[in-house]
């Protein structure tokens, strides 16, 4: 008589047959943990079912290996072998596109998910409706001939401006009567000696003194000239 499927005998039975591979009791109690089945109820499972005969089992030593009993399988020819592994590759083949389409479906709601809301939207459109009617308003002022900047203010930015280039040309000339105080005398290639020091010009990076000084008086006949 064959063992109920919800007894521990059958639940066994069942296991092993799915698996049919060689197992030891360790392994079905390790996979049969979600029936609350104990090992020991489990061993004698495995015990009774091999003497009955309805599995198969080895010892090696003081271990006994348990096998599903081989002659209940079908096996299959090589003409059945070659349709299963031709349905095999196509079922392979159909999972793989079932993972494309989910990925795409996936890459679609994350494009989504980073889109603003319509909250957000409106709220954005607002700002930046805000920010134009500001540009707006000032480009209108400048239009209309309106000093945005008062003359104070004009003449303390200029006054900033004509002391940085007092102090660049001071600094300028300070280095200058140094350097050619060290380099009069020197046997040394004075274009080899500045690169050695890591010194460099104003010209080496790109930079004019006079270049500031002409803004400054295009400046001064631009504001004469309004």
């Amino acid at each position: 008589m064959a063992p109920k499927s919800d007894s521990a005998e059958g639940i066994v039975l069942n296991f092993v047959n799915e698996q049919n591979r060689p197992l030891n009791s360790q392994n079905v109690a390790d996979f049969l943990q979600k029936f609350n089945l104990k090992k020991a109820s489990i061993q004698k499972a495995l015990d009774s079912l091999a003497d009955s005969g309805r599995i198969s089992f080895k010892e090696y030593g003081k271990q006994k290996i348990y096998l599903a009993r081989q002659d209940q399988f079908v096996i299959p020819n090589s003409e059945e072998l070659t349709k299963m592994k031709e349905e095999n590759t196509k079922l392979q083949e159909q999972l793989n596109e079932q993972r494309r389409a989910i990925s795409e479906v996936e890459g679609e709601m994350k494009a989504l998910q980073s889109n603003l809301t319509l909250e957000q939207i409106l709220a954005k459109e607002a700002n930046l409706r805000k920010e134009v009617e500001e540009m707006e308003d000032r480009l209108t002022k400048l239009r209309g001939g309106v000093t945005l900047v008062s003359p104070e203010e004009r003449k303390a930015v200029e006054g900033m401006y004509m002391d940085t280039i007092s102090q660049w040309r001071r600094r300028k000339r300070m280095f200058r009567d140094v350097w050619d105080a060290i380099t009069e005398n020197s046997p040394k290639d004075l274009k080899e000696f500045k690169e050695e020091l890591g010194i460099e010009y104003d010209e080496d990076v790109g930079v004019s003194l006079q270049s500031f000084c002409d803004l400054m008086q295009h400046g001064k006949k631009r504001a004469r000239g309004q």
